[in-house]
């Protein structure tokens, strides 16, 4: 079965870096896009980034674009993001998911999700 398992959150100052990390398993993972959302508190679920199954192409939201950088290791069967220069409004649960369609543009929906990696961006 499908499972995605995200981790790599936690607590960093505005400025600061992390890295979050996605374990996929139950599906081939090498022939599928994959994303990353976040959701703050009270809000709906932000499309963050997409990378394509090669992870030669690569798409981002403008709120994140030029701070973070997705990437894979298909041979590990993981999904990265590399949260730089972070700042307040970042604060939320990130979620791993494959999206549709399967490339790196702006999904339209999405198949399958992870329970998420909470990030909280405070001083």
């Amino acid at each position: 079965e499908v499972q995605l398992v995200e981790s790599g959150g936690g607590l960093v100052q505005p400025g600061g870096s992390l890295r979050l990390s996605c374990a996929a398993s139950g599906f081939t993972f090498s022939s599928l896009a994959m994303s990353w959302v976040r959701q703050a508190p009270g809000k709906g679920r932000e499309w963050v980034s997409t990378i394509s199954r090669g992870g030669v192409i690569t798409t981002y939201a403008d709120s994140v674009k030029g701070r973070f950088t997705i990437s894979r290791d298909n041979a590990k069967n993981t999904l990265y993001l590399q949260m730089n220069s972070l700042k307040p409004e970042d604060t939320a649960v990130y979620y791993c998911a494959k999206p549709q369609p399967n490339s790196a543009t702006v999904p339209l929906s999405y198949d399958y999700w992870g329970q998420g990696t909470q990030v909280t961006v405070s001083s």
